[in-house]
């Protein structure tokens, strides 16, 4: 669901080259923005200003600055620029009015994934992660039974949690089945990645370009399902494949004995119970769905306030409502010794939330300036590129997701907007989803387990197998098309009436 801890390689910034630059000086038609600024001074300096802060963001690792810092400036930057070039023209009010529906867009991503956030690591604070981890790894399965269990759990897990997290804590159980052999954890982790995006590809909750996708109320949330099929067959072709180069063994069982704290499998209830709200909240009261899951965070606090009274130990009203009061800076002050749902807040990936709206914001600003109406008309207009129509544009946004971060490649598709069938939409929400496992660095569960796993899980040991995942790439959007051929001619607005 989130893109944390995103290492991008340099040909990120070549990929946007190729996409922008050769075409900075054509005149475009269509998409939202009505006005061609492309041409002018302002626009020439937007698209420099991107390109330094994505280069920065690139750089990450090597100049230790969190990714967010340059995209918030140079979101302000850009907007700056858009203001300016508006105000030429005698329109000095657009600027704003399109700002305003670009960070109204973020509001509501920001305060899902909050929530989604402090759900998830309020589960991990009471041992939910740690006791599954324990249990897994105290079998004694097989090395080979492993790889296709840590799977076929990523593959399950992801589509509820995230593909991030799933990832975690799935390799967690694979490092420490198969501690010292370096082969086996090589491939156990490459098949975790895949599984896990592509779990997370047929679930608005998976990964964060289904949620923007559902959120913009392009495709339902039953629709997703017709992708359960091809997401399991992209991850389904690699496993075959690497399963027979996993080594044979039967580790010793690891005696491990974690028990879930009190409330933990209450909590599991309730964020099920949150996902609920927020598809009700969507699919028949017509709001929008954040507004279930903030509502499900205000009843996961009202529960921590049960936790905290069990865990103050006492009855006595004064000292529980001091307890509860003290929540706001005892996390500030790091010096919690009752249960803390602030401090669970706090512990969100700031960076990355702060990150998406750097990210939203620049690609917003470049649409104002008519940069993605531009590479609409290029991509999906007519014969699209080089001839290959909506169907190879939809498969190339794929494989630039492998290398660029696939947040800002699907927001610019969503922001151009460009007229497709409900089909086209569902593959591009496949392609963007499952095409980041094609490299180590095109998805966050890739770039987190080259931590998790140093020096035995790489880029190129990933890079070894690539090609067995593009044949599950291209087998999973083969699928889509014999499977789902139905939805290729229907129109977005028809399939909102049919359901």
């Amino acid at each position: 669901m989130y893109k944390n801890y995103r290492r991008i390689s340099l040909t990120s910034l070549l990929a946007f080259l190729f996409l922008v630059l050769p075409f900075s000086m054509v005149m475009a038609s269509g998409g939202d923005t009505a006005v061609d600024l492309t041409t002018t001074t302002y626009g020439i300096i937007a698209v420099i200003v991107f390109i330094i802060a994505y280069s920065l963001v690139i750089g990450e690792e090597f100049l230790h600055m969190r990714k967010s810092k340059p995209v918030l400036v140079a979101a302000g930057v850009i907007w700056i620029l858009v203001g300016m070039a508006y105000n030429t023209i005698g329109e000095p009010h657009a600027a704003g009015i399109a700002v305003k529906h670009n960070i109204e867009e973020y509001a509501e991503l920001l305060l899902f994934l909050l929530a989604a956030m402090t759900y998830i690591n309020a589960l991990e604070e009471r041992n939910v992660f740690d006791a599954l981890r324990a249990w897994l790894v105290s079998r004694g399965y097989s090395l080979k039974m492993v790889f296709w269990i840590t799977g076929l759990l990523a593959f399950v897990i992801s589509p509820i949690a995230d593909n991030l997290t799933t990832a975690l804590l799935m390799a967690a159980v694979a490092m420490s089945v198969g501690a010292g052999n370096t082969k086996f954890i090589v491939l156990a982790c490459i098949n975790i990645v895949v599984a896990a995006n592509a779990g997370g590809a047929f679930s608005p909750f998976g990964d964060i370009t289904t949620l923007m996708v559902w959120q913009k109320g392009i495709v339902q949330f039953d629709q997703f399902l017709v992708l359960f099929i091809p997401s399991l067959v992209n991850w389904l072709i690699p496993a075959a494949i690497m399963s027979f180069s996993v080594p044979k063994g039967n580790p010793e069982p690891i005696e491990s004995d974690v028990v879930v704290k009190h409330g933990g499998y209450v909590m599991i209830g309730l964020f099920l119970f949150t996902i609920a709200m927020a598809v009700s909240f969507h699919n028949f009261l017509h709001l929008p769905p954040v507004l279930g899951m903030m509502t499900g965070l205000g009843v996961l606090k009202l529960f921590a306030y049960y936790l905290k009274i069990k865990e103050h130990g006492t009855a006595d009203a004064e000292s529980i409502e001091d307890a509860d009061m003290k929540d706001a800076v005892l996390h500030v002050e790091g010096q919690s010794k009752n249960y803390d749902i602030f401090h669970i807040l706090a512990r969100a990936e700031w960076d990355t939330l702060m990150f998406f709206y750097g990210v939203i914001l620049c690609v917003g600003g470049l649409g104002t300036l008519g940069y993605l109406a531009m590479i609409s008309e290029m991509m999906y207009i007519g014969e699209g590129v080089m001839g290959t129509g909506i169907t190879g544009a939809n498969i190339i946004v794929g494989v630039l997701s492998a290398i660029v971060d696939n947040i800002p490649v699907m927001f610019a598709v969503l922001t151009m907007n460009p007229d497709m069938s409900l089909g086209q939409w569902l593959l591009v929400t496949l392609t963007a989803g499952v095409g980041g496992s094609m490299l180590s660095i095109g998805s966050a569960a890739g770039v987190a387990l080259m931590g998790q796993a140093r020096g035995m899980y790489t880029f190129f040991a990933h890079m070894k197998w690539s090609w067995a995942i593009a044949l599950g790439y291209a087998a999973s959007i083969w699928v889509h098309m014999l499977i789902n051929a139905d939805l290729m001619d229907v129109a977005i607005n028809s399939a909102k009436t049919m359901n």
